[in-house]
């Protein structure tokens, strides 16, 4: 064990460096408490403690900011330094432990042990350890090339482990916990150990280091060679008046401000390195100085932020349209959990609906009230999968897909993408457009979607892709799957009339250059325009109509020196000319075999009336209409039921031997198809045979079984619509379609009585004037 001593000594606390026993350093003092303590110190025996501090930002350390082993130092000098600052010389003398801090104002003094090196010369440990610590800081000084001759000397001139441990950590080691770590050290073997590791440590990273600095001079000789020939290259280009050079150097530039992905970088880095070796006038120069132009203007890492208030969406999705309510919802949902997690990748929707009414401009109103950019692409008669994924490189005039044009377009990495019309892609021997949106549509794979013209990975993750469709039939399944479909309905009548008078009006009022207010339809009117000249299921016809009842107002405005026009269901006559439709209306009475019908069609609802005739023959089903397959079948099922319960109907069971049964679908020229009038038909079948009336004031769809069982069917919305229009008082419809009744609008479905029918029965005891008597 070392041996200790006891005294006490003013302390000056040290900030960025140490004193060793035995080391003569001068510094500054400047400190207040550290000049009183040197006062101090120089008044008594001229001997002061030296430790140093934690943490060199701490201006006035106290007790536990001060390491706790330091140097007893002997003041070999001092001098006065403008400012009251002292330059004080010191020497090492002795390593002493603080164990107490008696007094810190107006300076610190400590309580100190000292410490004696109690060392062995004889003992082989020892001598082993120095000779190891001798060894290390060879190594260190071959290495790292950086200890003066004098001190390499000074340090083989000293024996003794304790000294020579001192006087390598004072020279050698530059970090000062380190050093810090070999003055605490108070047993000799201990402390050499430690100074090993540290300088088998150090010698290991000055060879790391040397390793960096070499490679980084390499590197910067080879980026002043490059430099230098291409600077003479450029000389040489200039004089015989080349200036593509100036072109690749433009390109090299745009490159690195491009936040370029890591493939991307190192494609156009090798392009750009191969068009500059390209010899002037070759034809391939274009070829390439396009590939890396196209490479250069993708938006890289551009986005544009999306803008999260939802009641501001809510405002621009009302602005330009009426109802679409699914829709409208369905973006304020995607906003409102964007708000909430940033980083969600674009949906992928699908609106599905009949033409005209507002699938695209829906779109364009939604990348408004996101604020992002949008881009249109119709797929309408596309054949060829190169306008989805781009033609490859090695043919002449290749160009990126339209996809990656339009983001260029956009000059976002997140704009809103609209496919319109996917339902109308096909195929042929150039490809299968659908299979190539397969990647494009799909969430988990088009954060990396490679283009065959650009060869490099481009993220489609943040794109919203909307697409739209009159259909869902012709879509492929595994493209459908991908996509989230959202119906969008046709519009119904009161819909219609507040979208002419709050947005087609005005607008065709607008464009015509009038002022607002100058043609005014009242609704009236505006009802007997939508339903006399118009039928769809959208709105175009609509505006078009409109647009021409305006131009006519332009006119009679000129003609008779007016500023506004009226227009009353005389002046429409007079503007339009007769109606071109007409309403089926039922009649009042009960008739035989005539049955109202409901069916869905492009245009929105209708109602059919299906007519059921009986004739001698020899038992032939006969149908007329233009009835579809599915149609047909139905006609069939509902006769086969009829023969099967012909007891129960009150007919014999061969009555169809003797007879001919027609069934007859209005109008005529109009194609029909689908089961949903499988019930109308097996209510005219019965009525006929059984001579019992039919309630005119019923309308009925449902697809019927063998069994009699009342299958649900779609399009209920329209389908009851035309029953709403034609003054139909009930309404017969499947148990499972009860569900949708809330589609339909209160003020329409209020008029009716509702009947569910699960069986068939329950359609004839609510059409048929009475139940017909079972044969006995």
């Amino acid at each position: 064990m070392p041996r200790r001593k006891t005294m006490t000594l003013p302390v000056l606390a040290l900030r960025g460096l140490m004193v060793f026993p035995h080391m003569v350093l001068h510094f500054d003092v400047g400190r207040p408490k550290s000049v009183a303590a040197l006062e101090q110190a120089m008044m008594t025996n001229q001997q002061i403690f030296l430790v140093a501090q934690k943490d060199m930002e701490v201006e006035d350390p106290g007790r536990d900011d001060l390491y706790q082993v330091g140097t007893v130092a002997a003041i070999k000098q001092v001098m006065n330094l403008p400012g009251d600052s002292l330059r004080v010389l010191v020497e090492g003398v002795q390593r002493a432990v603080l164990t107490k801090m008696p007094q810190q104002e107006p300076y610190m003094t400590g309580g100190l042990t000292l410490v004696y090196d109690d060392e062995d010369d004889s003992d082989m440990e020892t001598q082993g350890l120095v000779r190891a610590v001798r060894e290390y800081f060879e190594e260190y000084v071959k290495t790292s090339q950086r200890v003066t001759q004098e001190t390499v000397e000074s340090v083989l001139d000293v024996t003794d482990g304790g000294s020579l441990s001192d006087l390598i950590a004072a020279n050698v080691l530059t970090n000062l916990e380190d050093r810090q770590q070999i003055l605490s050290a108070v047993d000799v073997k201990d402390r050499m150990e430690k100074l090993c590791g540290i300088l088998a440590r150090e010698t290991e990273l000055v060879g790391v280091e040397k390793q960096v600095q070499a490679r980084i001079k390499k590197q910067i000789e080879k980026n002043q060679k490059d430099y230098y020939l291409r600077e003479q290259i450029k000389a040489i280009q200039t004089e015989l008046g080349d200036t593509e050079a100036n072109d690749v150097e433009e390109l090299r530039d745009k490159m690195e401000k491009t936040p370029l992905n890591e493939e991307a970088r190192q494609k156009c880095e090798k392009e750009i390195e191969r068009l500059s070796r390209m010899a002037p006038g070759t034809p391939e120069i274009g070829v390439s100085r396009t590939y890396i132009e196209w490479i250069l203007d993708l938006p890289w890492g551009k986005t544009t932020e999306d803008n999260l208030d939802l009641k501001r969406a809510r405002k621009i999705l009302a602005e330009d349209h009426y109802g679409l309510e699914k829709v409208k919802e369905r973006i304020v949902e995607y906003l409102a959990v964007l708000k909430m997690k940033k980083d969600m990748r674009g949906p992928i929707l699908c609106f599905v609906g009949p033409p005209g009414v507002g699938k695209t401009s829906i779109v364009k109103c939604i990348a408004r009230a996101v604020g992002r950019e949008f881009v249109q692409m119709s797929l309408g008669g596309v054949r060829d999968e190169a306008e989805i994924r781009g033609h490859r490189r090695t043919y002449i005039g290749a160009i990126p897909g339209r996809i990656v044009a339009s983001l260029k377009q956009a000059g976002t990495m997140n704009p809103v993408f609209l496919f319109d019309e996917i339902d109308k892609m096909s195929n042929d021997f150039r490809g299968d457009p659908a299979s190539a949106m397969l990647e494009v549509l799909d969430s988990a794979q088009n954060n990396a979607f490679r283009d065959h013209y650009m060869e490099l990975p481009i993220d489609l993750s943040k794109v919203m892709f909307i697409t739209t469709a009159n259909s869902v039939d012709t879509i492929p399944a595994p493209l459908l799957d991908r996509m989230e479909v959202i119906e969008v309905p046709s519009y119904t009548e009161e819909e219609k009339l507040q979208i002419a008078k709050r947005h087609l009006l005005p607008r065709q009022v607008a464009e015509h250059g009038l002022q607002p207010g100058s043609v005014k339809i009242a609704d009236k009117v505006m009802r007997s325009l939508i339903e006399g000249y118009t039928r769809e299921a959208g709105v175009r016809t609509l505006e078009r109509t409109v647009a021409k009842v305006v131009r006519k107002s332009v006119v009679t405005m000129l003609d008779d020196g007016v500023e506004k026009v009226n227009v009353t269901p005389t002046v429409l006559k007079e503007y339009l000319g007769a109606a071109r439709f007409t309403r089926e209306m039922p009649e009042k009475e009960p008739r035989v075999g005539v049955v109202n019908g409901l069916a869905y069609t492009t245009v929105g609802g209708e109602l059919l009336e299906i007519e059921c005739a009986t004739m001698p023959g020899k038992g032939s089903l006969q149908l007329t209409g233009q009835l579809g397959d599915v149609m047909k079948e139905s006609a069939e099922a509902a006769f086969s039921w009829v023969r099967a319960h012909s007891t129960m109907l009150g007919l014999k069971d061969d009555f169809y031997k003797d007879r001919d049964i027609h069934i007859h679908v209005p109008e005529g020229a109009v194609p029909k198809d689908g089961p949903s009038a499988g019930v109308t038909m097996t209510t005219a079948l019965v009525s006929t045979l059984t001579g019992i009336p039919v309630r005119q004031d019923v309308a009925m769809t449902g697809e019927i079984t063998l069994r009699g069982r009342v299958l649900p069917i779609g399009g209920l919305k329209e389908k009851s619509l035309a029953a709403f229009r034609a003054g139909i008082k009930t309404l017969v419809i499947p148990k499972e379609n009860e569900k949708d009744l809330e589609d339909i609008p209160p003020h329409v479905l209020d008029t009716f009585t509702v009947v569910r029918a699960e069986q068939i029965e329950d359609v004839l005891k609510t059409a048929l004037s009475r139940m017909p008597a079972e044969e006995k």
